[in-house]
């Protein structure tokens, strides 16, 4: 009961934080750190069931887009300049760094800076620049005025946002609105956007478990941060836009610096 509560727990998480910019693989981490929760039980198996919820949320949300997209992708691939055939294309080209960067480092990333410290130091860096862009911004675009330059540049903060504490949502809202896309916009494009790096994640990690087999992997906890982190994930999709429409970013930010004092404080008791 207590690693089915536990799995609930971390569905939550992951649904919420997925797309609020603050970064759900940072939270993971910090959860199972500060209440001593195996990474054996929840480990990459784990998180990878809760981003295929986290996935199916996405894809419920914005089902008609994805539809469009859909149809339109045999356009978008014979450069034919229609809006849906447009907007594929710059998600292809902001997918490209991240399936890069992910493919050269992944590995590294998940064996080496998944700890407390650097999901602390990110949180801290990542709330400076949600609070720069929303002093600097204007904030008025629509997505399909965006160039593929401009797409690629946010595909470089999606990139950069395998760094656990950073948020692929904070990273590539903020460069996104800082060339001028309005919150609301930005967010359904980022949104979007996520959709076939997350998708790569959940093929990978899958194809990763099929090779040792079932046999040890928690598929009951599995289930259950599946189903959570769906469900929560799309109610999260759903209020987000909607206060993103009239509210600022700044209240994210404060509470990542929060987040990141309490761990910066955790850590040196536990040092002392």
């Amino acid at each position: 009961m207590v690693d089915l509560f536990s799995a609930a727990v971390l569905g939550v998480v992951q649904g919420l934080t997925e797309f609020l910019p603050v970064s759900s693989s940072g939270h993971l981490i910090l959860a199972r750190a500060f209440f001593g929760w195996d990474p054996g039980r929840f480990g990459i198996p784990f998180d990878a069931a809760c981003h295929v919820g986290t996935l199916l949320a996405v894809l419920a949300y914005f089902r008609a887009d994805v539809a469009r997209l859909i149809a339109a992708a045999p356009g978008a691939l014979s450069g034919r300049d229609g809006e849906w055939e447009r907007l594929g294309r710059l998600i292809i080209v902001g997918t490209i760094p991240v399936v890069i960067v992910g493919g050269l480092f992944g590995d590294q990333i998940e064996a080496r800076i998944r700890t407390p410290l650097v999901v602390a130091s990110n949180l801290v860096i990542g709330g400076l620049g949600l609070i720069w862009v929303e002093r600097i911004g204007r904030p008025t675009r629509d997505a399909n005025s965006l160039g593929y330059g401009e797409a690629l540049v946010i595909g470089l903060a999606q990139a950069a946002a395998l760094a656990p504490g950073l948020s692929r949502s904070g990273s590539t809202l903020m460069v996104a609105m800082f060339q001028g896309l309005r919150r609301d916009t930005a967010a359904r494009f980022v949104f979007l956007m996520s959709l076939p790096a997350v998708f790569a994640v959940a093929v990978k990690e899958t194809y990763e478990l099929s090779k040792v087999g079932l046999a040890g992997a928690p598929v009951t906890l599995m289930a259950v941060g599946l189903i959570v982190s769906a469900i929560v994930g799309y109610v999260t999709v759903k209020y987000f836009l909607r206060y993103l429409a009239g509210h600022s970013l700044a209240g994210f930010a404060y509470y990542r610096f929060a987040l990141a004092a309490v761990t910066f404080g955790w850590l040196l008791m536990r040092q002392g």
